[in-house]
């Protein structure tokens, strides 16, 4: 009887089998057509979409933005596996439409994931669902056709998905899925056209989901050049709303530029409210400057409700840095609720050195 083979050799023998496959699907409970996109991919789509009697998926796949990404449901038991083998499963039918979005440090041992897989379910000539996948996720179609692409480039594809982002965005319920699903499509693809596409979507003329929306992906994937659509919009955009998920969209770049465009907003909005929220992830982010920002927010800013947010900010800092700080402000601040807001946050802290400054005002 022949030995069976080592399971690193097993394990590396899939692998290889997977990058082999690595720009197409793993489909399973599926007729799979494939059709070249050779005359571009509007006239092809548009073909598969008249062309069909029943009701059936269009795909493809393009380069995805660079970064450790995963895109797939959630799984039970992927932790027991060898990295090689953890792809997850989806069901494209139903109304089981979650997507777990994952990005991995770059120790993780998981293969790197280089392709976006592009979905779009279309019935009676019209696309009613728009999802994406990494190139790891099984897929089961729920027994429908699936028509599939080859050859796809991802300008085209931006162009197509831009539409929908557009065309869908104020219609019904359903529209709106389509149209926040196509912008996130968008927002993966590694081509220079998707971060033009993700600025044009913070137009004033488009709804304030739209925008907050791709605020969030240009801070989330797109660098510096995220960063700076981000920083215009602060100074530029009259909705509040818009500019405080601007904030929040810097929080998760990656850009060098990030931290001082929070700190900026926190001291000059026009809106107290943003500023406050400012101060808030300011006060998740340890570090002189963003200490600095919090502390001259409860000095100088004229607005009281402002004021106790930066003490909030205070109280979410390492306790070595805030606690010392809480104190002060409890100690001298001149506005009461603003020490009154500091005494409450020191008692929640349970920390040595607000106990013995309790004990220190009690006595007096």
């Amino acid at each position: 009887m022949r030995p069976a083979p080592p399971k690193m050799l097993i394990w590396a023998s899939l692998f290889f089998a997977t990058a082999l496959l690595a720009q197409e699907p793993r489909l399973t409970n599926a007729t799979v057509q494939r059709r070249p996109a050779a005359g571009g991919l509007e006239k092809s789509f548009q073909a598969a979409l008249v062309s069909q009697t029943q009701p059936l998926w269009i795909g493809y796949s393009v380069p995805i933005v660079d970064g450790n990404h995963r895109i797939c449901c959630n799984s039970g038991n992927e932790d027991r596996l060898p990295a090689v083998l953890r792809h997850g499963h989806c069901l494209l039918e139903g109304h089981n439409d979650n997507m777990n979005f994952q990005t991995n440090d770059e120790s993780d041992n998981s293969p790197r994931q280089e392709h976006l897989v592009v979905l779009f379910r279309a019935a009676n000539g019209q696309v009613g669902k728009i999802r994406v996948f990494t190139e790891d996720c099984e897929l089961d179609a729920g027994g429908l056709t699936v028509c599939w692409l080859d050859g796809v480039q991802s300008g085209e594809s931006v162009t197509l998905l831009s539409r929908y982002v557009t065309s869908t965005a104020s219609g019904d319920k359903t529209s709106r899925q389509i149209a926040d699903s196509a912008l996130t499509a968008v927002a993966l693809h590694a081509d220079p056209a998707a971060d033009l596409a993700l600025d044009s979507f913070t137009a004033p003329s488009l709804p304030r989901e739209v925008r907050k929306n791709a605020a969030f992906w240009l801070g989330n994937v797109c660098g510096q050049k995220g960063c700076d659509i981000l920083k215009r919009l602060l100074q530029s955009d009259q909705d509040k709303d818009v500019r405080e998920q601007c904030v929040f969209a810097l929080t998760l770049s990656k850009s060098p530029d990030a931290l001082a465009a929070i700190i900026k907003t926190a001291h000059q909005d026009p809106s107290a409210h943003v500023r406050g929220q400012a101060l808030f992830w300011l006060g998740q982010r340890a570090g002189e400057k963003a200490v600095k920002a919090i502390t001259d927010a409860i000095e100088n800013d004229p607005q009281t409700d402002v004021k106790k947010k930066a003490v909030f900010a205070l109280s979410q800092l390492p306790k070595q840095e805030g606690v010392p700080r809480l104190i002060e402000v409890a100690r001298k601040n001149r506005n009461r609720e603003v020490r009154k807001d500091a005494m409450f946050w020191l008692g929640q802290s349970n920390d040595d050195r607000a106990l013995a400054f309790f004990e220190e005002v009690l006595v007096k």
